[in-house]
């Protein structure tokens, strides 16, 4: 991917955490850079985190590279202003995929993506892509330490339980029969 296409897809990424929250708590310092870096490293493998490109989103909604990596994956680190720990990291096709989400288009096709939440997720709804807190209709779900398919086909997907409220220690479908409809795969 060329370096426009991936600084598009991190400020539509950056435009993600700033939304999820982008105001630091008044009682908490600002973590440093090498306590992002170390944040971010802690979503994936070791071996995946150690070659990775580590990005940050700042207030404004920018994202600012805290390393560059040699890799084709992308980690973040968790956002402190979200209720759960959420660092992610994520390669070129899932970068896309978020892209598309979060502009409310169609995903990529023929693409297969792979994210890491290695550290968990903040927890979120399982049926509504975009709902921003519980309500009685949007299943809001906790999330443990896992990984993401993105991009797959429909057929994939048919395969694994596509629950509103699904068992979360096994494989299920989030967000299904949506265009953002993606495979949960816990690792604990």
């Amino acid at each position: 991917m060329h370096t426009t296409g991936l600084k598009s897809q991190l400020t539509v990424v950056a435009v993600l955490f700033a939304a999820i929250g982008s105001v630091q708590a008044a009682d908490k310092p600002a973590p440093s850079d090498a306590q992002m870096i170390a944040s971010a490293m802690r979503a994936a493998p070791a071996r995946v985190a150690k070659d990775a490109t580590i990005v940050v989103a700042g207030a404004d909604g920018n994202m600012r590279t805290l390393r560059k990596g040699s890799n084709a994956f992308t980690c973040m680190p968790d956002n402190p202003t979200t209720p759960g720990p959420d660092p992610m990291c994520m390669d070129a096709n899932a970068m896309e995929w978020a892209n598309a989400w979060m502009a409310h288009k169609p995903p990529p096709t023929g693409k297969l993506g792979l994210m890491y939440m290695l550290e968990g997720g903040t927890d979120a709804s399982n049926t509504d892509p975009y709902a921003q807190k519980p309500d009685a209709s949007n299943h809001w779900i906790k999330t443990g330490p896992h990984l993401m398919i993105v991009g797959a086909d429909a057929a994939f997907y048919a395969m694994y339980p596509k629950s509103a409220t699904p068992d979360t220690r096994v494989p299920y479908i989030m967000w299904a029969d949506t265009p953002y409809q993606h495979l949960m795969v816990p690792t604990r």
